[in-house]
């Protein structure tokens, strides 16, 4: 993509949309000086949309937007099992992924995506209410109604209007750096990230009192990622035993206590890359890594690249 015009960004709004999966991404991408974006909100056709929960859209836009955009949202509808979208909007969404667009559902507008068969043999992801109905509808989607949001490169799904947020932080993340997404996300006042492997907050029938106690043991531990954490310091800031912290922890995050304290460390280098010019070795031992060479065995792991790699892609052109 030329580094000379901005990500274009388009929010296709269906009827029966909700609001706040149409405005998740139109906010995260608001164009500004500090976003790369630009947005178009579109629809099968220009003018007024009735959405969900009694509110109506006004699109600018026809069809043609997905044309024009690099990233193609698709936020929720209501009664998403009834019919797919019309015909148009089908063949529109296949169209711009063979020119390379990115389609990225939120909540049922994974259904949209499903009707393109663009999904088939995919991993995806819904609201936990409609994975069923997802599955039924399109067998040969393997729906998991476990996670936040799934990224398959050129397919994106995420789970309820929350988890778009998390989705389009981890957009942001991918195509700007970890820097410019926790600014989205302090700007959002979101947490600044939640795996896509992290449960969906499902009913359950016994309530889980813990939640918030481990929150903010994961908080806790973020302010101290260049110290000594262990399984037992963490159960013991949560007040539980090491066994029971480990079990709840991922069930709530969908990784191990020390897993998620990896990636955390991770994280906290890739913004030390692309903000500073510390050593590479300097910030093994500010995020808790120890040695230069501990961080690159670990960030090839979970990145699959090497730090000094990750710092040019971030500083090119700058």
């Amino acid at each position: 993509m030329p580094a000379s015009r901005p990500h274009r960004v388009a929010v296709l709004v269906l009827e029966g949309a909700k609001p706040l999966d149409v405005g998740i991404p139109a906010q995260v991408f608001t164009t500004r000086a500090s976003m790369p974006y630009e947005v178009r909100v579109c629809a099968a056709a220009p003018g007024l949309v009735t959405g969900g929960d009694g509110l109506s859209y006004y699109a600018a836009d026809g069809l043609d937007a997905l044309a024009w955009a690099d990233i193609v949202f698709v936020p929720g509808y209501r009664f998403p099992g009834r019919d797919d979208p019309p015909r148009a909007v089908v063949d529109a969404l296949i169209a711009a992924h063979e020119r390379g667009a990115r389609l990225a559902a939120i909540s049922t507008g994974a259904f949209a995506l499903a009707a393109t068969g663009l999904l088939d043999g995919k991993r995806a992801t819904t609201h936990w209410h409609y994975a069923r109905a997802l599955a039924a509808k399109h067998p040969l989607v393997r729906v998991d109604e476990n996670v936040l949001f799934v990224d398959e490169g050129s397919v994106l799904t995420s789970a309820g209007a929350a988890s778009g947020i998390d989705l389009c932080l981890h957009i942001l993340r991918g195509d700007l750096g970890v820097a410019a997404s926790n600014h989205a996300a302090r700007r959002l006042v979101a947490a600044p990230y939640r795996s896509g492997g992290q449960a969906q907050y499902v009913p359950r029938s016994v309530p889980e009192p813990l939640g918030e106690r481990f929150a903010a043991t994961r908080e806790w531990a973020l302010h101290r990622l260049g110290e000594t954490l262990t399984l037992e310091l963490l159960a013991r800031h949560a007040a539980v035993s090491p066994r029971t912290f480990s079990r709840r922890f991922v069930e709530d995050t969908g990784y191990t206590p020390m897993e998620w304290v990896m990636r955390a460390r991770i994280d906290l280098a890739r913004e030390l890359l692309e903000r500073s010019e510390r050593h590479i070795e300097q910030i093994a031992a500010d995020v808790g890594l120890g040695t230069g060479a501990n961080l690159r065995l670990h960030f090839h792991r979970v990145l699959g690249t090497t730090p000094s790699e990750y710092r040019r892609t971030f500083t090119r052109g700058e």
